[in-house]
């Protein structure tokens, strides 16, 4: 476990929670917009039970028809400006939400296609996909649903207390006698809840790791007949999310139980104090002064449990957001470059006493040495695992050298960029990769420099136009996912034209 995660443990982060935050300054007026909404929200809600209190007291016992008449009017008035400015809330909140998502996630997949090949080797793909879509989510949702709805219910708190304090103190002081106990239930939902959605999402990005990898290596499984062992190990770690997450439901049954018994206890405390406190029983002009402060107290009670409720998804969020923060932090993983640009090549290729280790103390590569002149074809010959392909990724620079160095016409090619370094070099892989869009752009890999011009002129010159003009749509061919729609000769020549096409 990370350190951030680690930290999801432990109390409210709010230097994480401040990091978060100023994702928001560039929509600042949506924001504002939100925190007015939610403002105006709260004081429309409290608005109700008074007008009902005067509507029993002053209309219904006085049988004033004209009074009632404009109290439902009133009523009807605060109802449609409730619902307006909660259709105005919801909206430019999920709007926040949304744009910090896009953000927050085109940052996330710039900085990781920027990490060394050591990342990618020891990272599932499963859990880096779910940092950059699921956890995403989670982290959206801080404001749709978390940060600006507690803000929304602890202000309707305090104007509904206000408005208490200022009736019947006495009264309100009763119902605030319960208080302790629902906070003391909050604060130990939310501590619970904490530890048990760190759980949750561990679980999820083991789920999508192993669906990831197994969905990518069926042909395997299926060749060795591994279908059934595979199946019964998905169970395992299916049966770990759902114990997760019924850890999550258990949690939210026993405090919103609580919260419903001391909800109707405050209700029970305040037709007790009425009815006893008044010699006879409660009096009609009191009725609505009663049935205003049953309201108040339901106006009360509701924002905890719904605050309860929204620090679940503000915890679940932070959980996601140290997640995804600790992959943006890891400097340690960025490609290191130089800043020298490789303009003209001879062609000349050089290592000097290079030693290389993808894990430590094992090296794969000991004291190599040798010269290509510019021009010079050469076959590097041995054994499988004997670093043949570890070469190339080495003069391209996917890893870094512990000893010695490589040379491009006598430029150690730590000194140049990664640009110019890759653009002067060609490579067909034996493990083709195509991606799911067209030949076209397969080939093309979208540089706006290469037409199809040219790619068909580079298809005939090397012999493939006529293969891939048989195909529906020739170049526009829709290729699926790793090729699947092609042979592995066909992926090949395609592989082939695409390190032709780039002209190195």
């Amino acid at each position: 476990m990370s350190k951030k995660e680690a930290s999801a443990k432990k109390s409210f982060d709010v230097n994480l929670f401040s990091r978060i935050f100023s994702y928001t300054r560039p929509y600042r007026g949506i924001f504002i917009i939100s925190v007015l909404s939610a403002i105006l929200i709260s004081a429309f809600s409290v608005l109700t039970p008074s007008l009902v209190g005067r509507l029993i007291d002053e209309a219904i016992t006085q049988q004033n028809a004209e009074l009632l008449l404009q109290l439902i009017i009133a009523m009807a008035a605060v109802l449609f400006g409730e619902v307006l400015f909660q259709l105005l809330f919801t909206y430019t909140a999920n709007l926040l939400g949304e744009s910090i998502i896009k953000d927050l996630r085109t940052h996330l997949f710039s900085r990781m296609i920027r990490f060394r090949m050591t990342y990618f080797d020891k990272s599932s793909v499963g859990i880096l996909v779910t940092r950059a879509v699921s956890d995403m989510q989670k982290i959206g949702e801080i404001f749709s649903q978390g940060f600006f709805m507690i803000i929304a219910d602890v202000l309707k708190m305090l104007v509904v207390a206000t408005v208490m304090l200022v009736m019947n103190w006495k009264l309100a002081l009763l119902v605030f006698s319960i208080m302790p106990l629902i906070l003391y239930a909050t604060r130990w939902f939310q501590k619970s809840m904490k530890v048990a959605f760190v759980e949750v999402r561990t679980q999820i990005a083991a789920l999508n790791s192993f669906v990831q990898e197994r969905l990518a290596g069926i042909r395997v499984l299926q060749l060795f007949h591994r279908e059934a062992e595979e199946a019964k190990a998905f169970r395992a770690i299916n049966l770990k999310h759902q114990d997760a997450w019924l850890k999550t439901v258990w949690y939210n049954s026993i405090f919103f139980a609580i919260a419903e018994l001391l909800a109707s206890i405050t209700v029970g405390l305040i037709v007790w104090y009425g009815g006893v406190q008044n010699v006879g029983g409660i009096s009609p002009e009191k009725y609505g002064d009663i049935f205003t402060f049953i309201l108040l107290s339901s106006l009360l009670f509701r924002p905890l449990r719904h605050i309860a409720d929204k620090f679940n998804v503000l915890q679940m969020g932070m959980v996601a957001a140290g997640r995804v923060f600790a992959i943006l932090d890891d400097t340690e993983q960025l490609e290191v470059e130089g800043d020298t640009e490789l303009d003209e090549v001879q062609g000349k290729v050089t290592f000097k006493d290079v030693v290389f280790a993808y894990e430590p103390e094992k090296p794969v590569l000991r004291g190599v040495n040798f010269n290509i002149e510019p021009g010079q074809c050469i076959a590097v010959v041995g054994a499988t695992g004997a670093g043949k392909s570890t070469l190339i990724n080495l003069l391209n620079r996917f890893y870094e050298i512990e000893k010695g160095t490589i040379e491009i016409d006598d430029l150690d090619i730590r000194q140049l960029t990664l640009k110019g370094l890759r653009s002067h070099i060609s490579v067909v892989l034996q493990d083709v990769f195509l991606f799911a869009d067209t030949i076209e752009k397969n080939i093309t890999l979208g540089d706006p420099n290469i037409t199809l011009e040219s790619v068909v002129e580079a298809a005939k010159s090397i012999g493939v136009h006529d293969f891939i003009s048989a195909l529906p749509g020739g170049y526009h061919f829709e290729i699926n996912e790793r090729g699947s729609t092609l042979s592995s000769g066909q992926r090949q020549l395609i592989s082939f034209l695409r390190a032709y096409v780039a002209n190195p």
